[in-house]
Protein backbone atom coordinates (compact mmCIF):
# COMPACT_ATOMS: atom_id res chain seq x y z
CA UNK A 1 0.00 0.00 0.00
CA UNK A 2 1.35 3.42 -0.94
CA UNK A 3 1.62 6.17 1.61
CA UNK A 4 0.05 9.53 1.08
CA UNK A 5 3.44 11.25 0.69
CA UNK A 6 4.36 9.07 -2.31
CA UNK A 7 1.55 10.54 -4.39
CA UNK A 8 3.14 12.88 -6.99
CA UNK A 9 0.42 15.53 -6.56
CA UNK A 10 0.92 15.59 -2.81
CA UNK A 11 4.69 15.87 -3.21
CA UNK A 12 4.25 18.71 -5.70
CA UNK A 13 1.90 20.54 -3.33
CA UNK A 14 4.32 20.05 -0.42
CA UNK A 15 7.17 21.44 -2.54
CA UNK A 16 5.01 24.46 -3.39
CA UNK A 17 4.23 24.99 0.30
CA UNK A 18 7.90 24.78 1.20
CA UNK A 19 8.68 27.43 -1.41
CA UNK A 20 6.07 29.65 0.24
CA UNK A 21 7.93 29.29 3.53
CA UNK A 22 11.36 30.25 2.21
CA UNK A 23 12.28 33.30 4.30
CA UNK A 24 11.90 36.64 2.49
CA UNK A 25 11.63 35.20 -1.06
CA UNK A 26 8.64 32.97 -0.32
CA UNK A 27 6.58 36.02 0.60
CA UNK A 28 5.99 36.92 -3.05
CA UNK A 29 4.57 33.59 -4.31
CA UNK A 30 2.51 33.34 -1.11
CA UNK A 31 1.07 36.79 -1.65
CA UNK A 32 0.40 35.98 -5.31
CA UNK A 33 -1.44 32.79 -4.32
CA UNK A 34 -3.59 34.76 -1.88
CA UNK A 35 -4.24 37.47 -4.46
CA UNK A 36 -5.42 34.96 -7.08
CA UNK A 37 -7.33 32.95 -4.45
CA UNK A 38 -6.23 29.69 -5.98
CA UNK A 39 -5.02 26.47 -4.47
CA UNK A 40 -6.22 24.10 -1.80
CA UNK A 41 -7.27 25.07 1.70
CA UNK A 42 -3.89 23.86 2.96
CA UNK A 43 -2.11 26.07 0.43
CA UNK A 44 -4.16 29.08 1.45
CA UNK A 45 -3.40 28.45 5.14
CA UNK A 46 0.34 28.18 4.53
CA UNK A 47 0.25 31.29 2.33
CA UNK A 48 -1.51 33.29 5.03
CA UNK A 49 0.95 32.08 7.66
CA UNK A 50 3.95 32.92 5.45
CA UNK A 51 2.63 36.40 4.62
CA UNK A 52 1.78 37.14 8.26
CA UNK A 53 5.21 36.03 9.46
CA UNK A 54 6.99 38.05 6.78
CA UNK A 55 4.99 41.22 7.42
CA UNK A 56 5.51 40.94 11.19
CA UNK A 57 9.25 40.44 10.66
CA UNK A 58 9.53 43.42 8.29
CA UNK A 59 7.58 45.63 10.68
CA UNK A 60 9.77 44.75 13.69
CA UNK A 61 12.95 44.97 11.59
CA UNK A 62 12.12 48.43 10.25
CA UNK A 63 11.01 49.77 13.63
CA UNK A 64 14.10 48.51 15.44
CA UNK A 65 16.40 49.82 12.70
CA UNK A 66 14.73 53.23 12.78
CA UNK A 67 14.84 53.29 16.57
CA UNK A 68 18.53 52.41 16.65
CA UNK A 69 19.28 55.27 14.25
CA UNK A 70 17.21 57.74 16.25
CA UNK A 71 18.62 57.03 19.70
CA UNK A 72 22.22 56.20 20.56
CA UNK A 73 21.24 55.31 24.10
CA UNK A 74 19.33 52.17 23.21
CA UNK A 75 20.75 51.42 19.76
CA UNK A 76 22.59 48.28 20.87
CA UNK A 77 19.48 46.82 22.49
CA UNK A 78 17.38 47.55 19.44
CA UNK A 79 19.95 46.02 17.11
CA UNK A 80 20.06 42.88 19.27
CA UNK A 81 16.26 42.79 19.18
CA UNK A 82 16.41 43.05 15.39
CA UNK A 83 18.96 40.25 15.26
CA UNK A 84 16.85 37.98 17.47
CA UNK A 85 13.71 38.75 15.47
CA UNK A 86 15.44 37.90 12.20
CA UNK A 87 16.84 34.68 13.65
CA UNK A 88 13.42 33.75 15.01
CA UNK A 89 11.79 34.41 11.64
CA UNK A 90 14.27 32.18 9.80
CA UNK A 91 14.14 29.38 12.40
CA UNK A 92 10.33 29.45 12.50
CA UNK A 93 10.10 29.14 8.72
CA UNK A 94 12.63 26.31 8.75
CA UNK A 95 10.70 24.53 11.50
CA UNK A 96 7.45 24.89 9.54
CA UNK A 97 9.15 23.42 6.46
CA UNK A 98 10.23 20.38 8.46
CA UNK A 99 6.70 19.99 9.84
CA UNK A 100 5.29 20.07 6.30
CA UNK A 101 7.79 17.47 5.12
CA UNK A 102 6.71 15.23 8.00
CA UNK A 103 3.08 15.64 6.97
CA UNK A 104 2.10 18.00 9.76
CA UNK A 105 0.32 21.31 9.82
CA UNK A 106 1.83 24.74 9.27
CA UNK A 107 -0.48 26.48 11.70
CA UNK A 108 1.02 28.54 14.52
CA UNK A 109 -0.91 29.72 17.57
CA UNK A 110 -1.61 33.43 17.28
CA UNK A 111 0.05 33.86 13.89
CA UNK A 112 -2.42 31.63 12.07
CA UNK A 113 -5.32 33.26 13.85
CA UNK A 114 -4.05 36.66 12.70
CA UNK A 115 -3.45 35.30 9.20
CA UNK A 116 -7.01 34.01 8.99
CA UNK A 117 -8.15 37.63 9.00
CA UNK A 118 -6.44 38.19 5.64
CA UNK A 119 -8.91 38.19 2.76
Amino acid sequence: MRSRNSDPETRLETLKLIIYLVPIFGFFPSLWSLYLRQGSQREQTVSKTAVTLALAWVMVYVLTAAGSQASDLVSTRLLVTSLLTTTGYFVTNLWLMVRLLQGGSARLPGVSKLGDRLP
